[in-house]
């Protein structure tokens, strides 16, 4: 991965209870699917795992590995409904020190690069939630390598599975980039403070990239779903506002809530927004 351990524990290792006040009760940090106007949080969640359940078209005699998985939440997903192994790969240790507490049945969680993880035998099915995001950094994509690191990132993935097996893939988009200085600020704020490192692709990349290997057999944009997602953890997170201030200290609670509404704003403007994709081996 380009973002170092350092910089993933930076964006995700800051305290599990802090996450934990405003994200959903299982730990979902990507975008939800909602697919009514009252629809909770945690029920859009559910709606996120299921698509990519889907996608990945798992099972009970079916095995999948989640690259980057993150809390543990989607391999929890699959563990309830069914699976027959469960494996993920993540560099942040506070996010491992969680999913092993989970004590997942059927599963295994592994702190390592996913360039460096080496499967036992190939997979049925491979899930990955906006963990591209943290591949090609800004330096690399201004030197015009963008697509070449997706696609090795692709192309490794291929080696990990039999042929026509499926992988539901899901990714922060970059669409345009804000004509404002204090938008322009914010944007580079998120990138420095919260995800240094990291950037997000754009989907013409994406689309380019997951050739030779994978077909692309559906994609779905979730630029609205993720503002609202974003916003419902704004909300979350300042009815915690003074504990968080007591706990952590009142910088950490002015960045995530300049970040979360740096998003918010992001996505009802269009310079971000969210794929979706089940694609299959070739």
């Amino acid at each position: 991965m380009t973002s170092t351990q350092a910089e993933i524990d930076v964006s995700y290792s800051v305290s599990n209870e802090f996450f934990k006040l405003w994200l959903d009760e299982n730990m979902h940090y990507t975008c939800a699917v909602y697919q009514s106007a009252d629809q909770s949080l945690e029920a859009a969640q559910e709606n996120k795992a299921q698509v990519l359940y889907d996608f990945a078209e798992l099972g009970p005699d079916k095995s999948v590995l989640d690259i980057g998985c993150g809390w543990g939440s989607m391999l929890e997903f699959c563990v309830r409904h069914g699976i027959k192994r469960a494996e993920g790969v993540t560099l942040s240790t506070a996010q491992a020190e969680w999913c092993y507490a989970r004590k997942l049945d059927k599963s295994s969680i592994h702190i390592c690069d996913y360039r460096d993880w080496k499967p036992a035998e190939p997979y049925d099915g491979l899930v990955s939630i906006e963990m591209i995001d943290h591949l090609c950094s800004p330096a690399q994509a201004r030197e015009g390598r963008a697509i070449e690191i997706y696609r090795e990132y692709f192309s490794k993935l291929a080696e990990w599975v039999r042929p026509g097996a499926h992988f539901g893939f899901q990714a922060i988009l970059t669409n345009k980039i804000p004509r404002t200085r204090k938008d322009l600020q914010d944007l580079q704020f998120t990138a420095d403070v919260i995800f240094p490192g990291g950037r997000n692709p754009r989907l013409e990349e994406l689309v380019t990239a997951v050739n030779p290997h994978w077909e692309i057999r559906e994609l779905h944009t979730r630029r609205e779903d993720y503002g609202r997602t974003t916003g419902e953890w704004l909300r979350r997170m300042r009815l915690h506002e003074g504990y968080i201030r007591e706990t952590w200290g009142n910088a950490l609670f002015d960045d995530y809530e300049r970040y979360l509404d740096t998003c918010v704003r992001g996505f009802a403007n269009h310079w971000t927004s969210d794929v979706q994709m089940k694609l299959r081996r070739i």
